[in-house]
């Protein structure tokens, strides 16, 4: 016997197309295609964020065609915005799939609208920081305008630090979750100079870059506040001494002014005695002048009788 493994003639044979790429409310969406014939189709929705806003299950026909309406499309609105969303297409016996993107706009009428994902990615970190001091840097993905991404390391596997010395550090494996399109990383620099973070996001095909630059310092400034709280203190102290050295040259101030005082009232006790020592003086002067007179001229009397007898 001779066995030869026949090849699925349907494993080749799938095709899935859409109704239109741009979409506005109250359009249907409708997905056709061809598969296997009789296979279980699984049809998905998803939204620019990622989630899935529609699910369904189908059957095809006995020559493997399918024709099914997906969705009309609703008013606008948080569950269904404007954006890019996608079709995936899933052949549960030939393992095969295939996604479709789409536009839904305020109108798909006159104008013509790109189908493609816009994706943008936003850093926030703090523009100084000092060494040895750990902070924290947020990343923010989004695409048409809806946050988007599940798991960081995927998302943003090749995310890096420059450091001033012109080293690369990766980050991706640092990253932890906030919430959907929501991420930080916890990172301390050991160099002064800038340290510039560059994020790459990666989506569904599409890359987005964004970047933000952190000056490294060698002393924050909750160090430079407590310097300077440390110095106030001193010129608290400082001010304090000279405050009691005032007080005290107050008190030599009246001490001072006290004994000039004293000074002054003794050098006029010492004018009213030379005065008085004047007049004294004076008083005296006159008592002796007679007596000195008399005396004179007693001793001139005495010299005149003397002479006469000789």
């Amino acid at each position: 016997m001779l066995i030869v493994n026949a090849p699925n003639s349907f494993s080749e044979n799938f095709e899935a197309f859409t109704s239109n790429q741009i979409y506005s409310k109250e359009q249907i969406l409708f997905v056709y295609g061809q598969g296997a014939p009789n296979e279980n189709l699984i049809i998905r929705l998803f939204e620019p964020d990622e989630t899935i806003a529609k699910f369904d299950q189908i059957t095809t026909d006995d020559k493997g065609a399918f024709h099914h309406a997906l969705l009309t499309w609703p008013e606008e609105s948080t569950d269904f915005p404007f954006g890019t969303y996608t079709v995936e297409i899933i052949s549960t016996q030939q393992g095969l799939s295939k996604k479709i993107d789409l536009k839904f706009t305020s109108t798909s009428e006159l104008i013509e609208v790109p189908v493609e994902r816009q994706l943008n990615v936003l850093v926030f970190a703090p523009e100084t920081t000092a060494v040895g001091n750990p902070i924290r840097v947020f990343v923010q993905t989004t695409s048409d305008g809806l946050l988007i991404g599940n798991t960081p390391t995927e998302l943003l596997g090749t995310t890096h630090v420059h450091l001033p010395s012109g080293v690369s550090v990766q980050l991706s494996s640092s990253f932890k979750t906030l919430h959907q399109g929501l991420y930080y990383v916890d990172y301390t620099p050991v160099e002064e100079g800038t340290h510039v973070f560059h994020v790459v996001a990666f989506s569904q095909g599409t890359t987005s870059h964004g970047s933000v630059a952190t000056s490294v310092i060698s002393q924050d400034l909750g160090g430079i506040s407590e310097d300077l709280l440390d110095l106030s203190s001193v010129l608290k102290n400082t001010s304090d001494e000279l405050d009691t050295l005032q007080s005290e040259i107050k008190g030599f101030d009246t001490t001072l002014k006290h004994a000039s005082s004293q000074i002054d009232e003794n050098i006029g006790t010492f004018a009213r005695s030379a005065e008085s020592i004047s007049e004294s003086s004076a008083q005296l002067n006159a008592l002796l002048l007679p007596i000195i007179a008399s005396i004179g001229l007693i001793v001139a009397l005495q010299v005149t009788i003397l002479a006469r007898r000789r």
